[in-house]
Parts: C-alpha cells; sequence; structure tokens
C-alpha cells in the first residue's frame, strides 16, 4: 500500500502543503494548468528553493491580480465544478470547502449559504486548496497519516477583529484531532492547513512502519527563530510488516473497555470519532443494565498496542469514567484494500476484501454514499445498491 505521512511540528498551511507536495515531485506545471482552469484572472503558482534555519525547502507562492470579492461557497463550489479537474479531484477541493463552510457556519452561528469567505475566498487559498487537491490525486496514496499539530500561541487579526490563537474556524476543524504543544507566538495552523487535514487525513499519530521512497520539504512563509517553519511529507509504502497485516493473518490487538451511565449519548458520540480519528480499529458501545438498575453502555475500543496509551487519555478526557479495562486480544483479517467504483452520480469509495482464493466483495464505504445522497437527494440504500451493481469483481487485480 502507497501511504505518506505528514509531519507538523511548525503546523501546516495551504502553501506549506502545496510545497512539500512539490518537493516531492508532483508537478507544478500539472498544479498550474488546474488552478489555470479555475477562472480566477492571471492566477498562478511559483515555486522556490529557500531555507528555513538552515534547512532547505520549497516554499509556494500564488500569484493574482488583485480583487476584492467576498465569495460564498456556492460561487467556489461552481468555479471548481466548472474546470478541468478531473471527477475525483473537484470531489476532493470540493469536501475541503465543504468542511471550511460548515466551520464558518457554526462559528458565526449561521446557514452554511450565508457564509461570506473572507481570507479562504481569496484566489491564493482557492489556488492553495484546489492545488492540494490534486496535488493529493497526483500523488498517488492510498493512505495518509499526520502527527499531531500545533496552533500556536497569541493573536491573528482575521477579516471580523483580532481572535486568540487558533482562530474560531480553525478550531472547530480541528475537533477530534490531536494537538500538539506550542509555545510559538505565531498562528502555526491555519484554516485552510486545518481544512485539509480535516478532510483528507486517514489517521493521526506517529510516524507508521514504511519504507520512505521521497520526502517533500514544504515552507512556510514565516520565519520562526525557534525551529524551521517546515511541513515534512515522506511518501512510501507500508513496511512487509503492516502489509502482512491486511493479509488474512492474524494480529495483536488491544481491548479497552469502560461502563458508563452519567454521560450524555452526546459526549460518548464524540469520544467514539476522537478514538476513531486517532487510530482505534473499532469502536462500539453495549447497552447494559448498571448497579440500582440504572441504564448505562459499555463503551469498547479496539486498537493496536501502539495507539493503546494515547486511546487511554482520550476515554479518561472525554468520559467520567475513573477506570478502563484492558487485555490482549488477536484477531484475523482478510487481505483488502480501497477500490472506487463509478456510478451514475459520480465515484464511490469502498474496501474490496477476498477470503482465500474467492471472488473479492465490495463494501461501499458510508461517508462516500451519504455524500452523493445528499448532494443528488437521492435514497442512500439505492447509491448502496447502485455502488454494489458498478463493482466488476473480474475488473479486480
Amino acid at each position: 500500500m502507497k501511504i505518506a505521512y505528514l509531519d507538523c511540528p511548525s503546523g501546516i498551511s495551504g502553501d506549506m502543503t502545496l510545497g512539500a507536495l512539490v518537493d516531492a515531485g508532483v508537478s507544478l506545471d500539472t498544479l498550474n494548468e488546474a488552478v489555470g482552469s479555475l477562472g480566477l484572472p492571471g492566477c498562478r503558482l511559483v515555486a522556490a528553493e529557500v531555507t528555513k534555519n538552515g534547512f532547505r525547502a520549497t516554499q509556494l507562492t500564488v500569484e493574482y491580480e488583485p480583487e476584492h470579492a467576498h465569495r460564498h461557497l456556492s460561487d467556489i463550489l461552481k468555479m471548481i465544478e466548472g474546470s478541468k479537474l478531473t471527477a475525483k479531484q473537484k470531489e476532493s477541493a470540493s469536501k475541503i470547502f465543504q468542511r471550511l463552510g460548515e466551520a464558518e457556519a457554526k462559528v458565526h452561528g449561521c446557514a452554511i449559504e450565508e457564509v461570506h469567505f473572507h481570507e479562504v475566498g481569496a484566489a491564493d487559498s482557492i489556488a492553495d486548496i484546489v492545488g492540494s487537491a490534486v496535488g493529493w490525486d497526483l500523488l498517488g496514496v492510498e493512505r495518509i497519516v499526520a502527527s499531531p499539530v500545533p496552533t500556536g500561541m497569541g493573536k491573528v487579526r482575521v477579516a471580523h477583529g483580532t481572535c486568540s490563537i487558533p482562530a474560531p474556524a480553525t478550531a472547530e476543524l480541528l475537533r477530534g484531532i490531536p494537538l500538539a504543544e506550542s509555545s510559538i507566538q505565531a498562528e502555526l495552523t491555519t484554516p485552510t492547513g486545518a481544512a485539509i487535514l480535516a478532510t483528507l487525513v486517514d489517521e493521526f499519530g506517529p510516524l507508521p512502519a514504511m519504507i520512505i521512497e521521497r520526502i517533500g520539504h514544504g515552507a512556510g512563509q514565516r520565519e520562526l527563530d525557534e525551529q524551521p517553519n517546515i511541513l515534512r511529507l515522506f511518501v512510501g509504502t507500508m513496511a512487509e510488516k503492516l502489509e502482512s497485516e491486511e493479509d488474512d493473518e492474524s494480529e495483536c490487538c488491544w481491548m479497552l473497555e469502560t461502563n458508563l451511565d452519567d454521560i450524555s449519548g452526546e459526549l460518548i458520540a464524540y469520544c467514539a470519532r476522537r478514538l476513531r480519528r486517532t487510530g482505534a480499529l473499532d469502536v462500539f458501545t453495549t447497552a447494559v443494565a448498571m448497579k440500582k438498575n440504572r441504564p448505562g453502555v459499555v463503551l469498547s475500543v479496539l486498537c493496536r498496542e501502539a495507539e493503546l496509551e494515547s486511546l487511554e487519555t482520550i476515554i479518561f478526557e472525554e468520559t467520567t469514567t475513573l477506570g478502563i479495562r484492558r487485555w490482549p486480544v488477536s484477531r484475523n483479517v482478510l487481505r483488502r484494500k480501497q477500490h472506487t467504483v463509478q456510478t451514475q452520480w459520480g465515484p464511490v469509495e469502498g474496501k474490496i476484501a477476498w477470503l482465500d482464493e474467492s471472488r473479492p466483495r465490495f463494501a461501499p464505504e458510508y461517508e462516500s454514499c451519504q455524500e452523493i445522497a445528499r448532494q443528488n437527494d437521492v435514497p442512500l440504500s439505492t447509491v448502496y445498491e447502485a455502488a454494489r451493481v458498478a463493482f466488476d469483481a473480474d475488473a479486480v487485480d
């Protein structure tokens, strides 16, 4: 499996992401062709090699004609839809902007259709996001992992005035994403960078076992006295040990459990989301009767040993529990891989799996199906059925 790892010691922004992608080998000409098709006057990406505290990196800047437009989400989505991007690239770019719109709508207390994009609606931010969506597609990785991300400290000036770091929209986008401590007085993670993380990253944690093939270094615009302002991108393949875990073999895992009877369902749901985003293999709840016949739930978490401590910390932080049970378990997993099928409404992502030498079977991903169902106003069950029908087992290697 081809995998990428984002090392974010100095945070992440759209231009840092683009710089890392280009430094890792993504074609700047291809990115400029994609950005140029958006219809933004004079908009183009320019790459330069720079040094940050003695370390080489690629810095991307966006050249564009001055403008004073404040765009709505619908304006940007129409711009993306009318571009020359592929269907997958359009979907990724639109999802990032959708995440941004949802965050802005929540912090301003308005409908997503009413959100005025200020900084992230400017030509340079649009180019950063669209370029990043195209760049990740060109990189061709099947899984993206990222380190915990620092936000920095202090104040930042936005269209609505001066705000504490992280800015409100950035903080909303970083819900469920592990943050790293930092005392640097600067905005390290921007709304654009946070939206890219929240939309595209599959897992957060330490550098996974992988065979590194390329490393890209993307430079931020700011000079930091404390450390290099650089985003590192590792590209490679999963190491042999992890590849074997995708086969139908046994692997050793851990089960975490705790009983909860004095906490709301909303808090349990949020905790479960954080656990999944931080690397849990499975999270589920079971209804039980507690002492004095109080209704409660058992929160169960399946994980690998590497994520054991971080997941326990999340459970203690997000719930009222005073103790967690843990024990080692083994599980058998089928050989599987990511797969995308084409339906009449667009691509649907999913997984295919093999049992011995039998024909592969396809399972559509819920998130991909529900997004198509929502955008096209069709029943979710109809999308699921269309995805299964579109799967061609004979075309799978």
